[in-house]
């Protein structure tokens, strides 16, 4: 195995992670940032009350993008697990 392969699968896993955890964190960014200008509007100043909605921006989110973010999770590891034998000599395999 390479540095370049290691390198690669790296950098594969971690634009997973990104497209994965990209849509909740959105999701309650949007949440929080909705609450925050409601709170600064009312002036309540209650810092507990924008923990529900995010929590339902973020579930709704996963419920919404779950099938995309699983759909990842799966590619990227079926990737790896039927380039296996790649992975381990690629001078075998025309690496």
């Amino acid at each position: 195995m390479t540095q370049q392969i290691v390198l690669d699968i790296i950098r594969e896993g971690l634009l997973t992670v990104i497209l994965v955890a990209m849509p909740p964190l959105i999701m309650g960014l949007a949440a929080g940032l909705i609450m925050a200008i409601f709170q600064t509007v009312t002036s309540i100043q209650e810092p507990t009350l924008a923990f529900i909605p995010k929590i339902i921006a973020v579930l709704l989110a996963i419920v919404i993008f779950g099938p995309f973010m699983l759909g990842q999770v799966t590619q990227f590891f079926l990737n790896l697990t039927t380039n296996f034998n790649h992975f381990i000599h690629p001078a075998l395999y025309g690496g």
